[in-house]
């Protein structure tokens, strides 16, 4: 009989892993509570203790007040970095604008903060002069038509310096702009307005071309619906009824841009594609962040889409064709994740990009040949009859700004998309395109993309440490901060963003971190340098060596790399691991990745390894582990070195200094008694 057998399943798909004023800092922490020592991995939980003990303390970053409590919101392990967010209340009230995110190492030691708040509140009466009712009547004259009121509660609002008393009011209905929902503080002195927040957020894309597609659905009974089977709060409804489309077959819509069916079967493929997107690029569960999602709505009776925080509606073209595809829904569901990130949606005008780049993420990933990855936004659905409505790679050529300026945060938030956009297609195309359109910078310079997976990788990292107070000049410092924090021991990364920011003149901030050593930064203008840029010998060589983002630059039996908590095996650090065998019967997987080591160079494999086994001999390696560089083996593990936890290996790779070698790892199974091999954390270290 065997023992323990490992439940065999796909790895990596669905895996269960305010224009505000005020300013934000990303600085080194002040102070930090005792951690670890240096390399070990702790848990999230055991970092988030760690946190704890450190906001307690309140240092003086955190800008704190006598009457302050502090309330952890959330914990995300990310590359080498663990972002914990919180928030604030005063005397009891939720602070607007008082949220900040502890950054940590791996080891749990405070690294960074990111604090909305700019000033201490002090010593504030909580006592209002006006009544909640007046304060709900200044807050409705905000909007053309009010449909319902959701609720009036008391909150203390300190995203324009000054702290204050305010009324907060969230209302349903229209504004100028067309549905709105709509929150309100109101001076609870005064009965001054202090601010809005439009939580409605908008964008359109391509269409509904996505030909003959495959969908997730839910079949009970004797009924299919259009319902994610795993994540159960993902569906796609008729707007008309908000009820879910469902049928006696899994056979969906007739192929008409016109039929809402049809509109759902483009809506949610292209939404169960980002969710894929997210895990395996990533480590993300669900849109927001904990499995979870909301229904799209096909049927909206406007050109155009929109998330709100409770929804996705989708609407039509100038053709009556419903735009529930790739840049649509991809747009729209990234406002979710904006919105499920530390300080809710971004401010400062910067929304509609942070949204885009998601929009490209899921185009690039869906790879759909129906509709073809590019960086044009609305290039097939041609909504008024004008083409593509926003142009990443030259935004000016629709009308929008290729470079930052001071009248960004001011502009229609649609057209202030440019430079960020420009930005993001800099980072992960360059100046070159790498083989889609060449783009001009604002500064005669060239740069060299890093490719869209590694681009959104940190833009959601930077989003890790947003606050309210997010702004492009506060996404310069987060993105430089991402770059750092995901690529230790290189530079390359961190000069890329530094120069695609430089590129589209979002200014250097006092606040910018710095990167040396790895690598020289890269030209700052149309002239070649001196010398080439070159490497010295020293950082990490592997890509995706911790497989946080999937089974991105491995090759071979790639199914073994997932999250595998839930089955028994967790991660030796962040959520991803690569599992091979398990089954307790003869079988035999691998996974390999090729490594160049400069000429000259020292190099080490590391990687840390877990045994477990049901095999009970001491003497008879039964199930094998075996590591190779090319055809040379450096070592064999096998059911002999079973045991409770994670261990560290490490391999000479001196022997291969000015090759390209490839690293393998292969485990072999006998007919009987299940060995597993769980690797993670690997390494190619230079000295």
């Amino acid at each position: 009989m065997k023992l323990s057998p490992r439940f065999a399943t796909a790895a990596g798909v669905f895996a269960v892993g305010l224009v505000t004023a005020g300013t934000a800092a990303a600085v080194q922490a002040s102070a930090s509570p005792p951690s670890p020592a240096p390399g070990l991995e702790v848990s999230n939980a055991t970092a988030a203790r760690s946190v704890d003990s450190f906001v307690k303390s309140k240092p003086s970053v955190l800008q704190p007040s006598s009457d302050e409590a502090y309330v952890q919101k959330s914990v995300t392990a990310s590359g080498s970095a663990k972002y914990i967010a919180y928030e604030r209340t005063y005397k009891g009230l939720q602070v607007r604008g008082g949220d900040f995110v502890v950054v940590t190492d791996k080891a749990g030691a405070t690294r960074y903060t990111s604090v909305a708040q700019t000033k201490a509140i002090g010593s504030l009466s909580t006592t209002p002069s006006i009544s909640a009712s007046a304060a709900e009547a200044i807050a409705r004259q905000q909007l053309t038509t009010v449909k319902n009121v959701e609720g009036t509660q008391l909150v203390v609002y300190t995203l324009d310096g000054a702290a204050k008393l305010a009324y907060e009011t969230t209302l349903n209905g229209f504004g100028k702009e067309g549905i709105s929902r709509l929150s309100v503080d109101v001076d609870a002195k005064t009965g001054a307005l202090l601010g809005t927040t439009e939580h409605v957020v908008d964008g359109t894309g391509t269409g509904w071309s996505n030909g003959s597609v495959t969908l997730n659905t839910t079949h009970s009974g004797t009924t299919y619906s259009m319902k994610d089977p795993t994540i159960t709060s993902l569906s796609c409804q008729n707007a008309a009824n908000n009820t879910t489309f469902s049928g006696p077959d899994d056979v969906w819509g007739n192929g008409s841009g016109t039929d809402r069916e049809t509109g759902c079967v483009d809506a949610l493929y292209v939404a169960q594609t980002e969710i894929s997107m997210l895990s395996s690029w990533l480590g993300r569960n669900s849109f927001d962040g904990s499995g979870g999602a909301w229904p799209l709505r096909v049927g909206l009776a406007d050109e155009n889409a929109y998330y709100d925080g409770t929804q996705v509606q989708i609407g039509h073209n100038s053709a009556n064709q419903w735009i529930a595809s790739a840049d649509v829904v991809g747009h729209e569901n990234g406002h979710g994740i904006d919105d499920h990130t530390p300080g809710g949606i971004s401010g400062g005008n910067t929304q509609e990009f942070v949204a885009d780049t998601f929009g490209a993420a899921t185009e690039w990933f869906a790879n759909n040949p129906n509709d073809p990855p590019d960086f044009l936004v609305g290039e097939q659905i041609n909504l008024v009859g004008s083409g593509p409505i926003r142009n990443m790679y030259n935004p000016s050529a629709l009308g929008d700004d290729n470079c930052y300026s001071s009248s960004i945060p001011s502009e229609e938030v649609h057209a202030a998309a440019g430079p960020g956009n420009h930005w993001f297609y800099l980072l992960s195309q360059g100046t070159s395109g790498n083989g889609q359109p060449a783009s001009s910078t604002c500064n005669n310079s060239t740069v060299t993309g890093l490719g869209i997976q590694t681009a959104i990788k940190i833009m959601y990292n930077a989003m890790l440490m947003k606050t309210s107070s997010s702004s492009y000049l506060k996404y310069r410092t987060w993105t430089l901060t991402a770059a750092k924090n995901l690529f230790p021991g290189s530079c390359t990364e961190f000069n890329t963003v530094k120069a695609a920011w430089d590129a589209v003149s979002v200014p250097a901030q006092s606040a910018d971190p710095t990167c040396t050593g790895g690598t020289t930064p890269p030209p700052t203008s149309s002239s070649p340098p001196s010398s080439p840029p070159t490497g010295g010998c020293s950082g990490q060589k592997l890509a995706n060596p911790g497989f946080e983002s999937g089974t991105s630059s491995w090759a071979g039996n790639t199914g073994t790399i997932g999250q595998w908590a839930a089955s028994g095996q967790a991660a030796h650090g962040g959520t991803y691991s690569a599992w091979l065998d398990g089954y307790g019967s003869t079988h035999t997987e691998a996974i390999n990745q090729s490594v160049t080591i400069p000429a000259g160079c020292n190099a080490t494999l590391t990687f840390y390894v877990h045994v477990d086994s049901a095999e009970t001999t001491t003497t008879v390696q039964y199930d094998k582990l075996t590591i190779t560089a090319g055809t040379t083996t450096l070592g064999t593990l096998s059911n002999l070195n079973k045991g409770s936890g994670y261990q560290l290996k490490s391999f000479s790779l001196n022997a291969f200094a000015g090759q390209t070698v490839n690293i393998k790892f292969s485990g072999t199974e006998d007919s009987s008694l299940q060995t597993s091999f769980v690797i993670d954390d690997t390494a190619v270290t230079l000295s």
